[in-house]
C-alpha cells in the first residue's frame, strides 16, 4: 500500500506536469472505487486551472479556484502523466485531461483509490479534518508525542501507525524509524520516554526522507507518475528481513505479528 513517502514522490512528479494547465474534462471509466466518484465530476471540473498540488497524509488534494479534487492512491493505485490519446488498460479508470494533450490516469487493480470534489474546506472534509500533525512538520517533536502517549497501553508501533496521532507513518516505515530509534515496536507507548520520543521523531524523519529520496518503495504495484518503481526496498534494515542478520550487530530480525500486520525487529538492537 502506497505510505507517505510514494504518495509525496507522486505529488513531487505530478506537480510540474500540472500546475498552471487546465482541465478540459473527467473521463470516469469505472466510478466505483472505494467511494463512488462523484457523477458530475466532469461538470464540475471542466474549463478549471490546476492551481496547485499538495499533500496531506497519504491524500493529493489538487485546488481549483471553485473546489478541490481529493486523490487516494489506495491499496495498489497510481496516477501517471501519460499521452491523453494511449490506450486505456482494463484498471485504468480515471483521466483527468489537460488542455496540452495530455492526462492524469488512475490506474487502480483494486480499486481502493478514490477521486472526490469539494466545494468548500478541503482540510475540513471527513477524511482530514481530523488527521494528526505530518511527521516532517515542526509540529510534530518528542514532546507532543510524549504527551499524547501517556497512560496509552498500545503497543508503540501502533501508536504510530495511528493517523490521529500522527499522519504516514504506515507498516513499513515505523519498523524502520523504530529500528534505528532502538525501540522493540511491543512496548507500550505510554512506557516510552520524552528522550526515548525525541530520539523517535529524529527517525521517523530521516527515514521518510530517505525514502522520499529514494522514490519511495515497490513491493508489489507502486510506480511514480513516469511509471518508475521506488528503491527504497533496498536500504531495509528490519522490513521483510526475518531470519536474516541485522546490518548492524548480526543478529537475526525477528518476526511477531500486531494486529493484521507482520513486526520486524532486531531484539538485541532494539529494547
Amino acid at each position: 500500500m502506497p505510505e507517505l513517502p510514494e504518495v509525496e514522490t507522486t505529488c513531487r512528479g505530478l506537480a510540474p506536469h500540472c500546475t498552471g494547465r487546465s482541465i478540459v474534462t473527467a473521463v470516469v471509466r469505472n466510478s466505483k472505487l472505494r467511494w463512488p466518484i462523484p457523477a458530475n465530476l466532469a461538470q464540475q471540473v471542466s474549463g478549471q486551472p490546476i492551481l496547485g498540488l499538495t499533500r496531506r497524509a497519504k491524500y493529493l488534494i489538487m485546488a481549483l479556484p471553485h473546489g478541490s479534487i481529493i486523490l487516494h492512491l489506495g491499496m495498489s493505485g497510481s496516477l501517471r502523466i501519460m499521452d491523453n490519446n494511449s490506450p486505456a488498460g482494463v484498471h485504468d479508470h480515471v483521466d483527468l485531461v489537460l488542455d496540452n494533450g495530455t492526462c492524469i490516469r488512475l490506474r487502480d487493480p483494486r480499486r481502493f483509490g478514490a477521486v472526490l470534489w469539494t466545494e468548500n474546506d478541503v482540510l475540513r472534509h471527513p477524511l482530514l479534518e481530523n488527521l494528526g500533525p505530518e511527521p516532517l512538520s515542526e509540529l510534530f517533536d518528542g514532546h507532543y508525542l510524549h504527551d499524547h502517549s501517556r497512560g496509552r497501553k498500545v503497543p508503540i508501533k501502533t501508536f504510530l501507525m495511528d493517523s490521529h496521532v500522527v499522519v504516514g507513518v504506515g507498516n513499513i516505515y515505523a519498523n524502520e524509524a523504530l529500528f534505528h530509534a532502538g525501540i522493540r515496536p511491543a512496548t507500550p507507548a505510554g512506557r516510552v520516554s520524552l528522550v526515548r520520543y525525541t530520539k523517535l521523531v529524529v527517525a521517523i524523519r530521516t527515514t521518510l526522507e530517505r525514502a522520499i529520496e529514494a522514490g519511495g518503495s515497490t513491493l508489489r504495484d507502486f510506480v511514480n507518475s513516469a511509471g518508475e518503481a521506488g528503491y527504497f526496498q533496498q536500504q531495509y534494515t528490519v522490513y521483510g528481513r526475518a531470519g536474516e542478520s541485522c546490518r548492524v550487530c548480526s543478529s537475526s530480525i525477528k518476526q511477531i505479528r500486531q494486529g493484521q500486520r507482520s513486526t520486524f525487529y532486531c531484539p538485541c538492537c532494539q529494547t
